[in-house]
């Protein structure tokens, strides 16, 4: 199966996203790309390097020139799209699916993903597939060895990051990479903020040691790492490193929902006047209510990276990201990004004396329970109507599927951008408020 989506293309290297598909899509990115150079880059997946290597040869063969940033975060990419020459970039990741996947993001020259229209006109041009003979000239091909370096110096040179402050403290981190792009990055990133780096699984081999996604229950070894050796933090990323989650020094995970609440509260606390900020609807209410607390408002979008930026851009918001660990900072770039999270969950904890443990104990507390449903033989939209008809006394948002919503506690029914499931988050003040609405969702199916 080749799931296609806002996210770009994900699919099994064994059977769909094999070479020849590589190849139709990089004609279509020629196709509707204007003319210029175009931006690569990988995570660490074993299929990766002969994917890029065939897409870096059909658009050389297609004339086009090409910037290769090798193996780097996705996040480091799409910097690199926006500061360069470079009219548009593709990513050869599957993100937080499991080894056996790969996939396609697709960058505009701005920095950000390819919206809707834009993927609808790339995937219709991928299925017409028409030849395309030799470019009389064929392209130039450069490796760009200082991207994640570049990328790095934009991070550390924002107004909302105090270097001194964060080098004075010294902090001692333990960075979780999954063996993915991020193990040279963060890292990297860590050392030029002063800390002490504790590294685990960044030999960048593609060999993930741990389930994929930066979840709770993926991260035993980093919490174990965290308090074996007294480290005041621990962070953990995704195999393309646009996702950052977050492991106190008492070893427990934060969940990857707070990421972007303990970043937005380091960015309101550098901020004099009150701003917007703009997340998904499937992001924890904790970032409405801290907002609410200092006279700061959220906006929603759908889910998607591009779906939050697109509203980001239209706002003139300044900070935005989702609730699955991804940050983003307009002065760095506009794309989810784990060196902007980290950067800004340091900056907060410079603020204080306290631990990670009690800065995040002081924020509005609510969990989050994640549950999924296969689509084999099941109408999303039919079962969408019933529950709608079935919540009478609940806010209702059908921007992206469904979402009821009360005012201590929300549930959200929606489609998967990436997987060919029916995706149910719901959050309340416990986990067994937020259990009870999966409950009777699941009660419909």
């Amino acid at each position: 199966m080749l799931i296609r989506s806002i996210s770009g293309v994900r699919g099994l290297t064994a059977t769909r996203l094999n070479l020849a598909t590589i190849r139709a899509y990089a004609r279509a990115v020629h196709t509707v790309l204007p003319k210029g150079p175009i931006m690569l880059g990988r995570d660490t997946r074993p299929s990766g390097e002969a994917l890029l290597s065939e897409l870096t040869q059909e658009l050389i063969r297609l004339g086009r020139h090409v910037i290769s940033c090798g193996v780097a975060p996705t996040p480091t990419v799409q910097f690199m799209t926006e500061n360069t020459e470079a009219v548009g970039g593709i990513i050869i990741t599957a993100s937080h699916n499991p080894i056996e996947w790969n996939g396609l993001k697709f960058v505009q020259e701005n920095g950000t993903f390819f919206g809707p229209k834009d993927c609808e006109r790339l995937f219709s041009t991928v299925d017409a597939d028409r030849p395309r003979e030799d470019a009389p000239e064929a392209g130039l091909f450069w490796q760009d060895r200082n991207a994640i370096q570049k990328h790095i110096i934009r991070v550390i040179e924002q107004k909302v990051v105090d270097l001194n402050a964060i080098r004075n403290r010294k902090f001692t981190v333990v960075i979780d990479a999954v063996n993915g792009a991020g193990s040279e990055a963060l890292p990297a990133l860590l050392e030029t903020l002063g800390c002490t780096v504790i590294p685990l699984y960044c030999d960048g081999s593609g060999d993930f040691k741990r389930g994929a996604e930066p979840l709770p229950e993926n991260l035993a070894d980093l919490s174990q790492t965290v308090t074996d050796n007294h480290a005041d933090v621990g962070f953990a990323v995704d195999p393309d490193a646009d996702r950052l989650a977050v492991v106190s020094e008492q070893g427990r995970p934060l969940g990857e929902e707070y990421t972007l609440v303990l970043a937005a509260e380091a960015y309101m606390q550098s901020i004099t006047t009150p701003e917007v900020l703009v997340t998904n609807l499937s992001t924890s209410l904790a970032l409405d209510k801290l907002a609410e607390s200092r006279g700061w408002r959220v906006e929603r979008s759908a889910v998607g990276e591009i779906n939050v930026v697109e509203k980001m851009l239209t706002l003139g918001a300044n900070l935005g990201g989702e609730g699955n660990g991804g940050v983003i900072l307009r002065g760095a770039h506009l794309g989810r990004d784990s060196l902007v999270g980290a950067a800004m969950i340091l900056q907060r904890m410079a603020l204080t004396d306290r631990p990670i443990s009690q800065i995040h104990a002081g924020l509005p507390q609510f969990t989050i329970v994640k549950s999924r449903v296969d689509l084999s033989g099941i109408d999303p939209d039919h079962i969408l109507e019933k529950i709608r008809n079935g919540f009478t006394d609940a806010s209702l948002n059908t921007e992206d599927g469904l979402k009821l919503s009360w005012d201590d506690r929300w549930v959200h029914i929606r489609k998967s951008n990436t997987e060919p499931i029916l995706r149910i988050y719901a959050e309340g003040p416990t986990k067994q408020a937020a259990e009870e609405l999966v409950r009777k969702i699941r009660s419909f199916i």
